[in-house]
């Protein structure tokens, strides 16, 4: 066996999902990230920070992609969902089993590097290894730790008014968050069709098969800048009844579990007589609060109870003051989600969850709050994630400390997560209420927050430790109006039918399905589109029975060559320009990384300012304002040269194959890359 000595002894990955090297690079040059230029500074990346990424742009599969160091057709991971049995049903592909290819953190840990590996959200859960070596927590969803299998409870505004009749909770409110306080008709009405990225990912995590079809845009990730909000509504009274209250104290109460749960609160004064804070009680008997929350501070870990499906579980939350009247009259507050404190299922070994909780705290629950609200955007979502990033550093920091950890691959989840909830609003639209100037504001503070964030781990460079800051993909917002053909999750509807290949019906319940007599092609998640071959997909009726595909297998490839060529032919009626950039057949696909027994028989891939945000174009799309697909490299530390920069294509299958020389290690079985020789201290 070939013997390679390590270049740095210690390996620290810093991923940061969505991060884009094209507003990076921007935002350094205006002096807002010094951090993130003091990595620049003393590392080794191109001039332009960019890394060739994969397909699809999309992060289970390119985060399986950095830890492989294969592409998506070879590792299997192909897209956020795989097809279920049926070319209609979708699966949840974070999940470590369903990767075909070596991961580089088993490589390291069997070379007896002690490895952690930390929510990372492509093939890295349930544990790919018993290696006694091995740490792994979560990596089953992206947003933060225990996103999909802790929060047991969704965050909400709560609007406080002495107008307000009775106190009631009001799922998916269609509210902006600046007048929750002085509603006081609300319309009740929500939209049971919005998509719900937090609730959706934890609700489908353990389902073997889901059926979805997509049929408006408000069921695609591209609505989460306009989903509605749940929302609890209280009236405000003079306090009576309490067995300690001020005697001016005014009270409200405060709806947890979807009214289930119900808590006192107090409206307080200052020495000044002005109400600028407020106490929430258990319940009015209690002499003290659970939490007294002062006007505009984030109050981290909240401990109380929620209820989910008749259970009740210990919780930590979030909570926030955000506008108080100076005479008590009416008040706003954010509440987070609720994480269940005892569940430690995502945490191998299990002692460490003991050991990050006792002495760092409980995982911060994901916020995901849009609605082109200023409020809900800065006030709520991103405060809410400041703590997450407090909390994840304050805990890596703590188990290399405790565990004596070589190698950390870790994973921030915060700028896609927020991006998602108002990206699009950084191109000139007619849907956006605000000039665009203020979704740039949003995006600045957001870069701002990751540099603070990675500005955390800084000091380890001068520790002897070297560090790599990349992504798995950027986001985009996109021009034009975008087509309806490549959808997140589900089977998209409109285009497929438009064209003729997918048929459907609205059978006696109401409830549309695909008639499967006359559909000879549906397009699934990331632009895999499926022929409905006969012989090799079955499907399950609505009345139970089981029906064959009814193309000719011999026809596929005329059929493929037809949808193909009305794929290309799709124009937007405004300018004339096409709307796909790419469309491959499975074996062609291969080209981008693509195809294979896990992906469609075509893929089709949006073009440029008819994408998404991400997921559903090539990876070097760019988008209005400065923003682009291509994920993001840095590198500096030990092994690597300092103050440089190199002309290489660095593509994302390098990514491992790079880390894998600077550790001393093999590399992993399927990878494809090669080290970014160019940028090592060392000549290879």
């Amino acid at each position: 066996m070939l013997e390679r000595k390590a270049a740095a002894n210690k390996l620290l990955l810093l991923g940061v999902d969505g991060l884009d090297p094209r507003l990076t690079v921007k935002y350094v040059k205006k002096g807002i990230l010094p951090n993130i230029k003091q990595y620049i500074d003393r590392g080794a990346q191109r001039e332009d920070l960019v890394m060739l990424g994969g397909h699809p742009t999309v992060t289970p599969p390119m985060w399986t992609t950095l830890a492989t160091g294969c592409y998506a057709n070879v590792h299997g991971i192909t897209g956020f969902y795989r097809c279920g049995d049926e070319i209609d049903l979708y699966e949840y592909n974070l999940d470590s089993r369903n990767c075909r290819a070596e991961l580089l953190w088993n490589v390291f840990a069997e070379a007896g590097k002690k490895t952690l590996v930390w929510h990372w959200p492509g093939s890295a859960w349930p544990p790919t290894s018993e290696n006694e070596n091995l740490l792994v927590v979560d990596g089953t969803s992206p947003g933060s730790v225990g996103m999909a299998t802790s929060q047991v409870e969704q965050e909400f505004i709560l609007g406080a008014n002495e107008e307000i009749k009775e106190v009631i909770f009001v799922p998916k409110a269609p509210m902006e968050a600046s007048a929750a306080c002085v509603i006081t008709d609300l319309d009740l009405e929500s939209d049971k069709d919005a998509y719900d990225m937090a609730g959706g990912i934890s609700n489908l995590r353990n389902t073997k098969g889901a059926k979805k079809y997509v049929t408006s845009l408000k069921q695609h990730t591209t609505a989460t800048t306009e989903s509605p909000v749940d929302m609890v509504r209280s009236p405000i009274k003079p306090a009576s009844g309490w067995t300690n209250a001020p005697a001016d104290a005014k009270e409200f109460t405060v709806l947890f579990s979807g009214g289930l749960i119900r808590r006192p609160a107090l409206i307080l004064k200052n020495e000044q007589g002005v109400y600028d804070k407020v106490a929430i009680y258990k319940s009015k008997k209690a002499s003290e609060p659970m939490v007294v929350c002062p006007l505009g501070q984030m109050m981290v870990e909240v401990v109380d109870e929620a209820i989910k499906n008749d259970k009740v579980y210990k919780v930590n939350r979030n909570m926030k003051l955000l506008k108080l009247d100076p005479e008590g009259k009416t008040l706003t507050m954010y509440i987070s989600g609720a994480m269940d404190m005892e569940n430690d299922s995502v945490w191998h070994p299990k002692r460490l969850f003991k050991e990050v909780t006792e002495n760092v705290g409980y995982p911060t629950p994901t916020s995901t709050l849009g609605r082109q609200d200023s409020l809900l955007i800065t006030e709520c979502m991103l405060a809410n994630w400041y703590t997450t990033a407090d909390w994840q550093a304050a805990a890596i920091h703590h188990l290399i400390k405790t565990e004596d950890l070589d190698v950390i691959f870790s994973h921030f989840h915060a700028v896609d997560l927020e991006e998602h909830q108002f990206i699009k609003h950084l191109a000139e639209r007619d849907f956006n209420r605000n000039p665009v100037s203020v979704a740039e504001k949003w995006m600045e503070d957001l870069y701002i927050q990751t540099d603070y964030y990675l500005g955390k781990f800084l000091h380890f460079l001068d520790e002897g430790w070297t560090i790599l800051i990349f992504s798995d993909h950027a986001q985009v917002a996109p021009k034009h109006n975008i087509p309806l053909l490549d959808v997140l999750s589900g089977v998209s509807i409109p285009l497929m039918e438009e064209m003729g290949f997918t048929k459907t019906y609205v059978d006696e319940k109401g409830e549309l399905q695909i008639d499967w007599t006359q559909t000879k092609a549906v397009c699934q998640r990331e632009g895999h589109i499926y022929l409905n071959i006969k012989g090799r997909n079955k499907h399950t009726l609505p009345d139970g029975s089981i029906m064959d595909g009814i193309v000719d297998p011999k026809d596929q490839y005329e059929l493929e060559e037809e949808i193909m060529t009305k794929l290309y032919n799709l124009k937007d009626p405004e300018t004339g320009h096409r709307i796909i950039s790419v469309a491959l057949r499975n074996r062609d696909a291969i080209l981008l990384g693509q195809g294979g027994p896990d992906a469609g028989d075509i893929i089709a891939w949006h073009a440029e300012g008819y994408n998404f945000d991400h997921a559903d174009c090539i990876s070097t799309t760019l988008g209005e304002n400065d923003t682009s697909v291509s994920p993001i490299f840095i590198a500096a530390g030990k092994g690597l040269k300092e103050g440089f920069r190199t002309d290489r294509i660095i593509r994302q299958i390098d990514f491992a194959a790079t880390v894998a020389v600077l550790g001393g290690v093999r590399m992993p079985a399927q990878c494809e890359g090669a080290p970014v020789y160019q940028i090592l201290a060392d000549e290879y």
